[in-house]
């Protein structure tokens, strides 16, 4: 009788430990429970609607912009949200809105996912360019400025192009795949860099309150193992190679320290958000003032935004203008900047950094 019960508790330990009728599938890189496919989805999206409705994302008629860039992150993001969308009735108006950077073998045929997403979800899409933005595509970049500092132009250009694409689309949100693993990897970027500003927005699930368009992202406490499998059991089209650009970034570090901390204890993930939610920042410390840059308009602390600065140094042949210390033309020796004033002014009257109106 006794081993007739020892083996019935060893077929029960084979069974979905939810469902308790089906054979797992995977253990949840999360929980490290074994679930069977179907409890997995369930879950998944689950715990995604309840961020979303916990935190009061989106409101009933509101258009969102989904960052698409044709990799697994938002690709799950734009199946995941019109999922949600249909079956919890939100009553969002979804775009797809993807940045082609001008890579070539790498973007140009990531975008080739996007497009059939497009189709696959039925999601409009609306795809603008580093070139048509800024006169600049990433390829003629890196020529210049070579390999070491591609990232910050990139991410700085990425950002602003997003934005504008977004107020093309008069959009009231735009929601991007970062997941769990990516924000735990930028509280640990701040901390090394020190930069208290950004370390105390880091962790938000809804950021740019205050500016034209807020973003917000659905995958705060979402792994990035999970993301993959969903993926991979739903059979989504999605682009998988890597930036070919991005072997050197500085956050490959922190990643590869991230996915160590995971391997020895998974929940540490979790636990490095929530740490950098709760930093407080003395009220002593000086905060930058956010305004407005006096070249385009975007946000920016300083007289000029990043991407204004950055555009400045490319082209005037000086592409480490705005890297590392240097913040700003304006910035530079007075009696440099005086001698050269109606030249810069003559600058400003050029191309800007982009050319969609907020």
């Amino acid at each position: 009788m006794e081993e007739g019960n020892t083996i019935a508790k060893r077929a029960g330990s084979r069974l979905c430990c939810l469902c308790n009728e089906r054979k797992p599938a995977l253990k949840r890189p999360k929980t490290l429970e074994q679930i069977c496919r179907d409890c997995f989805y369930n879950v998944f999206e689950e715990e995604i609607h309840q961020v979303i409705v916990g935190n009061h994302l989106f409101k009933d008629g509101e258009r969102v912009a989904i960052g698409a860039s044709g990799g697994k992150d938002s690709t799950v993001l734009a199946y995941v949200m019109s999922e949600l969308n249909r079956r919890h009735n939100y009553g969002l108006d979804l775009f797809l809105l993807s940045v082609d950077e001008g890579i070539t073998g790498y973007r140009d045929d990531s975008l080739e996912t996007v497009k059939r997403n497009e189709v696959q979800y039925g999601l409009p899409l609306k795809i603008v360019s580093y070139k048509d933005l800024y006169g600049w595509t990433m390829d003629e970049i890196v020529k210049v400025i070579g390999l070491k500092n591609n990232c910050t132009f990139c991410g700085v250009f990425r950002r602003q192009a997003l934005d504008r694409g977004a107020a093309y689309l008069k959009v009231d949100k735009l929601v991007t795949g970062h997941n769990a693993d990516d924000i735990a990897e930028t509280v640990l970027l701040n901390i090394l860099r020190g930069d208290v500003a950004r370390l105390s927005r880091c962790t938000s699930i809804t950021t740019g309150e205050d500016g034209p368009i807020p973003r917000c992202k659905p995958f705060k406490y979402t792994y990035e193992k999970e993301i993959v499998m969903y993926a991979y059991f739903k059979k989504l089209d999605y682009f998988s190679t890597e930036c070919i650009y991005s072997p050197n970034a500085y956050r490959g570090f922190a990643r590869e320290f991230i996915k160590d901390l995971e391997r020895m204890r998974p929940r540490a993930i979790v636990d490095i958000i929530k740490s950098g939610e709760n930093f407080r920042i003395s009220t002593s410390t000086k905060m930058p003032e956010q305004g407005t840059c006096e070249r385009c308009g975007y946000i920016s602390s300083q007289k000029w935004c990043k991407a204004c600065v950055l555009l400045e140094g490319l082209n005037r042949g000086l592409p480490k203008l705005g890297i590392g210390r240097s913040r700003c033309l304006e910035n530079s020796n007075d009696n440099r900047k005086e001698a050269k004033r109606n030249d810069g002014d003559r600058i400003i009257e050029s191309k800007q950094c982009g050319s969609l109106d907020f």
